[in-house]
Order: C-alpha cells, then structure tokens, then sequence
C-alpha cells in the first residue's frame, strides 16, 4: 500500500480522488447560489421573512438554500467535502514543488501523459490551481466566513442577499471572479476526464465521452457562479431600487 501511494500512479490516484471532492463541493455550492438567480426571475430577491426560524413559507429560494446549507446532513457533508478540497491542493501544491526540484520546472505529475503535452491547461495545472486558491480564499473570507462561521459561533448569519449585493456592486469585483471563473473552467475541463483516465476509463471509447462529459460539467459549474454573480450585480444597480425587500439592503452599501 506504501509503495502504490508512492507510485506516480498513487499519487495521480490520491490527487483525482480528491478533485471528486472539489466538483460535488463546486456543484453544490452552485446550485445553492443560482437560486439566487431564481429569486429575481420570481420578484423574490432579497425576500426574508421576518421571522429567524429555518425554512419559513416567506423566505426566497436563495434564502432557504442558505437554510439548507445549515442543516445537520450538510454539516456534515460540507466538512468531509471541504477536506477533500484541502487535500487536493496541499497535494497538488506538494506534488508541483516536488516535480520543480526533480525537473526543473512546474509540472503536476512526475509522468507526463500525450494529453498533458498537448493540453495548455494540463501543463498549467499548478497556476491555474494557485489563481483558483486566491479567489477562494477571497470568497470565503466574504461568504462563508460572515454566514456558515458566524452561525457556527454562535452568532448570527448575514443576510445572503446582502452578501452578495455589497460583493458584486463593485464592477472591477465582478471582473476579477470572471476571471477566476475562466481558471476554474480550465481546471476542471482538464482534471474531470484526467481523473477518469487515471483510475482506468482511458480506452478509445471512453475517453472521447469522458473529454465532452468534463466540458459539459465545468461548463455546468461555471455558469452557476457566472449567472449568479452578474445577477447580483445588475440586482444592485438596476433592478431593486424599488424592491420592498432589498430596497433597505441597498441603503447601507457604498457604492
């Protein structure tokens, strides 16, 4: 067992493994957040009941979603998810500075395979992972750390839809996550069919499928957080000036 984790093969292995944590913990997330963007195609962006009990018949999509998220199964989850997520980028980071001293340059596997020469984002693994580890560390200092870590605290969660009007209001904001999203599609473009490929799915047949499935899915991801972002932005300076419920929002942001 020693000598396969070891193994270029075991440790492409331990990277795709956990890169599965990344694409059901970014999937999850997604979804969660684009009921955002159901809420304004309702009217019902920003709308929270009055009330702080989970679950309310008044509250928004996004705001039950939110309520979801605080659930006992998702506490759970969420935890495993997110040290799977850890995993794969001390890992990867672990592996890059190894294959840097061994080879010279920054490379994310010892061997490298036809589609990693061919592929610019398989070559460039490593950037787009350290590009995609700035913004989440961005992203969670202004979500997860005002909502899910405040609860956890025993305080009080922001409002979500305040979260993300004061987030996205800025535009040069909204700029850098687009970029960060482009980083995030080419990431995982790259490591869903790779990951396929590394516990045996590589044959003639699958590997074309696997190829249009991972762009599908990254595609999928992405525009999750794309829509959700822009929505946020045009709901802060074009659509909720008059809406009863993020009207009072909209007066303690500076824009």
């Amino acid at each position: 067992m020693a000598n396969f984790l070891t193994s270029s093969i075991g440790k492409k292995f331990i990277q795709s493994v956990s890169g599965a944590f990344l694409i059901i913990f970014l999937l999850l997330h997604g979804t969660i957040n684009f009921f955002s963007v159901i809420d304004s195609l309702h009217g019902n962006f920003g709308k929270v009941a009055l009330d702080s009990h989970p679950y309310t018949h008044g509250d928004g999509w996004f705001q039950l979603g939110c309520d979801f998220m605080s659930s006992p199964v998702i506490d759970i989850m969420v935890p495993i998810l997110a040290l799977g997520v850890l995993i794969h980028i001390c890992y990867g980071i672990w592996l890059s500075v190894q294959n840097f001293q061994r080879r010279g340059g920054v490379k994310r596997y010892e061997v490298a395979s036809k589609a990693q020469n061919d592929s610019w984002s398989a070559k460039n693994m490593f950037v787009l992972g350290i590009v995609i580890l700035g913004f989440l560390c961005f992203h969670l200092t202004h979500f997860w750390a005002k909502m899910q870590l405040q609860e956890f605290m025993g305080g009080e969660a922001e409002n979500p839809y305040y979260l993300l009007m004061t987030t996205f209001s800025q535009w040069w904001i909204l700029a850098l996550y687009i970029v960060w999203f482009v980083a995030l599609w080419l990431h995982l473009n790259h490591g869903f069919w790779s990951m396929f490929q590394t516990i045996g799915w590589n044959n003639k047949k699958w590997l074309p499928r696997l190829r249009v499935i991972g762009i599908i899915v990254s595609t999928l991801i992405v525009l999750l957080f794309v829509c959700t972002a822009v929505n946020a932005f045009v709901e802060a300076h074009c659509v909720t000036a008059s809406n009863e419920w993020t009207a009072p929002l909209l007066a303690k942001i500076n824009f």
